[in-house]
């Protein structure tokens, strides 16, 4: 992923149209913006898709009155952040109308799959959480596909996340409050390079 990491902080709106034509223009990529950076990730791949599908079957049947959404949140206001996570999981109906950056408020928990590109490690493992943590998303689930893990953050507080489980592909793990779902991660250790 490249950033362009020395651009004066933009306005929610003037990012909002920055990446717009940036996805309309560049093939095969989407933008960001944490701790108010322009950030361009490749879109995700098939496998990536995969395990995106296996965690929105496992969520239906569980919950099906919730639902994971492909959206960009508004995060950190206070910065005019802009994340896209892998997927959102929210209340059955809680964006409609929002455009294509929602509030996050609605959210329960924000999912990301980890990337082959050399931007994952400081993109899913320390902005993002730091970002979903200050905004209070209550669960931040990191799937790890370069250690086989699954994270498991919760209980935000002070721009962090107070807790943090971890398990290897093939354990089951239940994601805290307010979500309460158990995932059995077997399948998972067949999406990974």
């Amino acid at each position: 992923m490249t950033a362009i990491a020395d651009r004066p902080q933009m306005a929610p709106e003037e990012f909002e149209e920055f990446a717009r034509i940036v996805t309309h223009t560049l093939e095969g990529m989407r933008v960001e913006l944490i701790n108010g950076k322009v950030r361009v990730k490749p879109v995700p791949d098939g496998d990536h898709g995969l395990i995106l599908e296996w965690l929105m079957r496992v969520c239906i049947q569980a919950r099906p009155e919730l639902w994971i959404y492909d959206q960009g949140l508004k995060i950190e206001t206070y910065r005019t952040g802009h994340a896209r996570p892998d997927g959102t999981l929210a209340p059955s109906g809680s964006f409609g109308g929002q455009g294509e950056w929602v509030d996050a408020d609605a959210a329960l928990m924000v999912v990301e799959i980890t990337s082959y590109d050399s931007d994952t490690d400081r993109r899913d493992r320390k902005e993002k959480p730091r970002s979903y943590a200050e905004t209070g998303i209550p669960v931040y689930l990191l799937i790890d596909r370069d250690s086989c893990e699954v994270k498991v953050h919760s209980e935000p507080g002070g721009g962090r996340y107070g807790k943090i489980e971890m398990v290897t592909f093939g354990m089951s793990v239940t994601l805290p409050d307010p979500v309460g779902i158990t995932l059995e991660t077997e399948p998972l250790k067949e999406w990974v390079r």
